[in-house]
């Protein structure tokens, strides 16, 4: 027998000698929605992603569960978004024995931060409430930013998966354009907009990220994180300052109780302009399904209260 007809019995054998995950999707495991949605969008059918907190899930408060060590064991890739996001994660990962990559996605991104005097990096002063140089996680609502998300997540897929990098890096690059694109058309509506129109009230302070983007004041009764609660005396203030600066629209969110904005709403007399997502996707028959629906449903939803 020649050599050459002994190679289709060696290739036979190489397949049966190499790892049953050679051609399998890789297991992903990304710490929220939106890094869920990414993934896919990066890895296409080459991952099979499991999100530990889910659409409409709010990661400030979750607690992991069981199930969620043993999906995390099984993953080769874990995908988070640092920034002290995930208070709970260094936990999780000591207690499944995570082996793979990881990849935060954040890194790289100028992190927006309060100054001490209760005034942001952008120079809106805030009277509800203060945060003493805490970092802020929401980075995502910045969509610009979510290109590094990108960029991060295809480099990560393609360390576990040298043989693919070139297609995570062609499918980035694609769902860039898509960001960018959808970026730019909202920031020249915004540019549209009065001063006087551009300020508004938010359940928790999510959205400094998008307020600097699209140079809006976006205030909240609720600080970066939902997990504590406004003092009386803190909610008092932001009605005084929606009542001295006509602020024109209340927002409630996916992820917190509504009660405090309608509250706040029957006091002013301010309309609920609608509901905003700030840290999870909606259902899959939601509006906010994915995170460029996500991005579309939030500004669309702020430009249409806004609006004169």
């Amino acid at each position: 027998m020649s050599i050459f007809s002994r190679l289709p019995l060696l290739a036979f054998g190489l397949m049966l000698a190499s790892p049953s995950w050679a051609s399998d999707p890789i297991p992903v495991t990304a710490t929220f929605s939106l890094l869920g949605d990414l993934v896919k969008q990066v890895g296409g059918d080459k991952v099979k992603v499991s999100t530990l907190v889910g659409p409409d899930g709010d990661a400030h408060v979750y607690q992991p569960t069981p199930q969620d060590v043993q999906a995390l064991s099984k993953a080769r890739v874990l995908v988070s978004n640092g920034l002290g996001f995930e208070g709970w994660l260094e936990r999780l990962d000591q207690a499944s024995g995570f082996k793979g990559v990881k990849v935060v996605a954040s890194t790289g991104v100028k992190a927006r931060h309060l100054a001490e005097e209760g005034h942001d990096e952008e120079g809106h002063h805030e009277e509800a409430h203060h945060h003493h140089g805490s970092q802020d996680p929401h980075a995502w609502n910045d969509p610009l930013n979510v290109l590094t998300y990108v960029d991060n997540i295809a480099a990560g897929l393609g360390k576990v998966d040298p043989e693919n990098a070139a297609l995570y890096g062609a499918n980035a690059a694609s769902y860039k354009a898509q960001i960018t694109s959808l970026d730019m058309r909202y920031k020249l509506e915004f540019a549209k907009l009065p001063e006087e129109r551009r300020r508004a009230i938010t359940s928790h302070d999510a959205f400094g990220y998008l307020a600097a983007a699209y140079h809006l004041n976006l205030l909240a009764p609720q600080g970066m994180s939902t997990d504590a609660e406004p003092s009386a005396a803190q909610v008092a203030a932001l009605i005084r300052q929606i009542r001295s600066q006509k602020i024109p629209a209340l927002f409630v969110e996916n992820i917190s109780d509504p009660r405090l904005i309608e509250q706040i709403s029957r006091e002013t007399g301010v309309k609920v302009g609608g509901k905003l997502y700030s840290d999870a996707l909606s259902p899959a028959d939601g509006p906010a399904a994915s995170y460029l629906a996500f991005v579309d449903h939030n500004l669309s939803t702020l430009l249409a209260a806004l609006k004169p």
